[in-house]
């Protein structure tokens, strides 16, 4: 993602805006094409007509793969270990060329947090400063040493044939090549993207033969790497290019180690249109990823991230979220500041929601995780504790499980009669359940599931009852500065109605028409479906006696944008204003 990103139209549009991925980082600037209601239908009625007209796609037949790749591989249209063992990628993407000085760090923090791979930015020396052979060993270094598996990507290409400043295909395999020394031998740990985003609008149907020229370059230069190709249209394939053409790529490669990556942002709004471009691979068995994606809204449409998700864990497919952090927008920031502790809304839906890396990433075997023929589940966690309890949250914790292989994480239900409801994951022995109501009585019991997804059995259950809401002065102004199909700007005021300061508050309201926080400042927003909690920021930690802060923020919303009718402080009710 990054230079560019696909923020016009949502849903099979025709408009990209060009993400400028300079020094500067991933600014969006506007550059939208096409933006019109017909061309959007136009573009919609095309990818069905793609779907029908291409039995490249939709009728493939089965193709026997050469000899396979020493390592990572594909088999019956699936990403494979060297040993046969499947492995889907639930990672994130990381701006290496850009912050090199945070990668070491930021691989670990990616890890710890659940994530078993990781898309790393790389330049090839057309449009940024060339990453050396060393520092690309570097880079696969840190990788392995964190058990990630590493997909390199040259991110020179991006928008090829739209924005002047982007290489060619057939430059950045000879970046690859001049490469080989350090690559060779890493089969088992990288694969190979060969250009991020290598064509943008103009002409897509051009991406097809340099795709396909690449691939057999590195194959006569004897790479036995699993290869990755990005689609064109600025990565979302809106026009179905790569869609139309996936059966001809693949058999260019003599191997069969190709693997197709599809970008999905604005483009991608709608449970069909995601499912329906996911389906038309996998029924063809070839293989596809989502090598990027966003779910924050913004003013261009609301990317449908749940429905990404929860399709690529059904269909077995990888995903790697943009980005760890470090975008001069940080609406797509999923750690603020490059740090762990402050998980964006963003971040937290990929990290800890449901279908996110805590709850369905599995290492990869060459780490040890997840050997193939594990089948023994872990013993059941001990009995929760609830510590910490407040009117909105408690957090919890319990004795570790144990497992003949290795405990990957913990899922944290909330129990009603015979229904769960995820309500937290973690990869440690603690938890924070937090959006829950004051004087409620709640019951908790947690799962371990090991590598290869064996899951124990549940443990005893804890009952919370949350606090009183506490008595607070203070007073909130809600309103919308500004709307835009899709998004809209608000602001919050806060104010201190008391006599005496408050420090370290925390404010909560409820969207009624499904809009969500997308970027905030001032604070940081955490959010679980309607329900918004508040954190302040350090210049707004503390509101003086009859004084007043404000917190403002970019949101994605529907036909419909009401206001929230009530606000709690600290979990005691706020008049409005």
């Amino acid at each position: 993602m990054p230079p560019a990103e696909f923020l016009g139209l949502t849903s099979g549009v025709a408009v990209r805006t060009t993400r400028s991925t300079s020094r500067t980082h991933f600014s969006r600037t506007l550059s939208i094409r096409l933006r019109t209601l017909p061309i959007r239908l136009a573009a919609v009625l095309g990818l069905v007509l793609v779907g029908a007209l291409c039995p490249a796609v939709a009728q493939a037949e089965p193709r026997s793969p050469g000899v396979l790749a020493t390592g990572l591989h594909i088999s019956d249209g699936r990403l494979v270990e060297g040993n046969g063992n499947d492995f889907v990628m639930r990672g994130v993407n990381h701006a290496h060329t850009w912050y090199p000085g945070r990668t070491q760090q930021s691989l670990a923090d990616i890890k710890a947090m659940g994530a078993n791979a990781v898309r790393v930015v790389l330049a090839d020396g057309h449009r940024w400063s060339a990453n050396s052979a060393s520092d690309v060993a570097g880079v696969i270094a840190q990788c392995k040493a964190n058990r990630l598996i590493c997909v390199l990507e040259v991110h020179d290409t991006t928008g090829y044939g739209e924005d002047a400043a982007a290489g060619t295909l057939d430059q950045a395999a000879d970046y690859w090549i001049g490469l080989k020394d350090v690559l060779a031998g890493q089969e088992n740990y990288i694969i190979v993207n060969i250009g991020n985003e290598p064509w943008g609008n103009t002409d897509p149907a051009g991406w097809t033969a340099p795709t396909v020229a690449a691939i057999q370059k590195l194959r006569n230069a004897g790479f036995q790497h699993t290869i990755m190709v990005d689609a064109p249209n600025w990565g979302q394939d809106w026009q179905g290019v790569m869609r139309a053409n996936a059966q001809s790529v693949y058999n260019a490669d003599t191997t069969g180690n190709l693997i197709f990556s599809i970008h999905m942002y604005s483009v991608f709004d709608t449970a069909a249109e995601i499912t329906d471009y996911l389906n038309a691979f996998v029924n063809a068995e070839l293989p596809i990823l989502i090598g990027e994606f966003g779910g924050p809204a913004d003013q261009w449409g609301d990317p449908d991230e749940d429905t990404m998700m929860a399709a690529a864990q059904q269909l077995d497919l990888g995903y790697l979220a943009w980005s760890w952090s470090g975008n001069t927008d940080p609406i797509l920031d999923l750690a603020l500041n490059f740090d762990p502790a402050q998980l964006s809304s963003w971040g937290q839906r990929i990290f800890n929601g449901v279908d996110g890396i805590a709850q369905t990433a599995r290492e990869a075997t060459v780490f040890g995780g997840g050997a193939p023929g594990d089948t023994q589940a872990p013993t059941a966690p001990g009995t929760p504790n609830a510590s910490a309890v407040t009117a909105t949250s408690a957090t919890l914790t319990w004795t570790a499980a144990t497992d003949d292989v290795g405990v990957a994480g913990y899922d944290v239900v909330r129990i009603s009669g015979a229904a769960e409801t995820n309500a937290a994951a973690s990869t440690t022995n603690t938890a924070t359940v937090t959006g829950l109501t004051a004087n409620t009585a709640y019951t908790f019991a947690v799962y371990a599931r090991d590598a290869a997804g064996n899951r124990s059995a549940r443990s005893a259950t804890v009952n919370v009852t949350t606090g009183s809401a506490p008595a607070v002065a203070c007073a909130v102004g809600y309103r919308v500065v500004g709307e835009w199909p899709g998004g809209f700007q608000g602001d919050i005021t806060l104010r201190n109605t008391g006599t005496t300061a408050i420090s370290g508050w925390r404010l909560a309201f409820t969207f009624a028409d499904g809009q969500t926080v997308t970027n905030m400042w001032g604070g940081t927003a955490t959010q679980s479906g309607g329900a918004v909690s508040v954190a302040p920021a350090s210049y707004t930690s503390t509101i003086p006696a009859g004084g007043s802060v404000t917190v403002g923020f970019i949101g994605g919303k529907g036909a419909t944008n009401t206001a929230p009718t009530a606000f709690t402080l600290n979990g005691g009710a706020c008049a409005t204003v």
